[in-house]
């Protein structure tokens, strides 16, 4: 289970976009993140006439590993580690209880709504 998914808002720790928010648009592998507004550099393109694509300098989000963003606690502002925490629920139709992973805040223990 990764910490961080898809929709989540996180801040950049480390490197030029260091102090700058944003939402997980997708997840490239297991380690690395795209994220908006982050990492944006500059691709001179090549114009392709079969394609129909146009030539020029165009702005291209790469993406960043995840261990240099940490998720944004709305609740204090600031960015906060990720841990886990099994929750049990009990099923009436077959009397078995399972347990379910949610995420938490490591600094206050709330769950992370996703």
């Amino acid at each position: 289970m990764n910490k961080i998914r898809k929709g989540d808002q996180v801040i950049v720790l480390t490197g030029r976009d260091k102090g700058k928010r944003g939402a997980v648009v997708s997840r490239v592998d297991d380690d690395r993140i795209v994220v908006e507004g982050v990492n944006v550099v500059k691709k001179h393109v090549k114009p392709n006439p079969m394609k129909g694509t146009t030539g020029g300098v165009v702005d291209k989000t790469l993406s960043i590993h995840q261990s240099n963003v940490a998720i944004y606690n709305p609740a204090t502002g600031k960015a906060d580690r990720v841990g886990f925490k099994l929750l049990s629920e009990s099923e009436q139709q077959s009397r078995k209880t399972k347990e379910k992973a949610v995420r938490v805040f490591k600094s206050s223990g709330e769950e992370i709504k996703a």
